[in-house]
């Protein structure tokens, strides 16, 4: 396997875990906890997630070949409080990730150090991958919180749960030697 391939994969895997997590925290939340906002000036979960969805129809339609900001792209209404329900909002979320999905299924080797432009600024496209990385990590960090703190009790853990460290590792062990 080449290098390029090698990185294609690693990067749809790296994208695809946080939206599985993403996904599942939002699997435990009911209608109203969408929409729940801690402070005057934070973002709800439903928010968030129209961000997210937004930023990457933006970036990801016509990847390689037009500006990832689009014209048609309103990012200051994804701030906007709304009545969206869930059901929408995860449709929207859903089509969104196809979006860059099906943009990561056009890359290949040669097209991989090729450059695009985001609000006007070069990036090759590796850059830009890492720059989209990074930035739905810090959201779904964020998604994850807020759901968190609205489960309270209720939560359940996406990763290692407190004081499991040691049996996860003990597994993990098991599992490959």
């Amino acid at each position: 396997m080449s290098a390029a391939a090698i990185y294609l994969d690693s990067i749809k895997n790296r994208f695809a875990q946080y939206k599985q997590l993403c996904d599942n925290a939002c699997l435990q939340l009911e209608e109203k906890d969408f929409h729940f906002c801690p402070a005057e000036y934070s973002n709800s979960i439903a928010i968030i997630i129209r961000h997210m969805s937004g930023n990457m129809r933006s970036r990801f339609t016509s990847f390689l070949t037009t500006d990832g900001e689009k014209t048609w792209r309103n990012r200051d209404a994804e701030f906007e409080t709304s009545d969206i329900t869930s059901v929408k909002l995860i449709q929207e979320w859903n089509d969104s990730w196809q979006c860059l999905y099906d943009a990561l299924d056009t890359l290949n080797e040669e097209n991989l150090s090729s450059t695009i432009t985001i609000r006007n600024q070069p990036h090759s496209v590796m850059d830009a991958l890492h720059r989209q990385l990074g930035h739905y990590a810090y959201h779904t960090g964020q998604i994850v919180q807020l759901a968190k703190i609205i489960k309270g009790k209720a939560w359940k853990s996406l990763s290692i749960p407190k004081g499991g460290s040691q049996a996860f590792n003990e597994e993990m062990r098991k599992q490959h030697t």
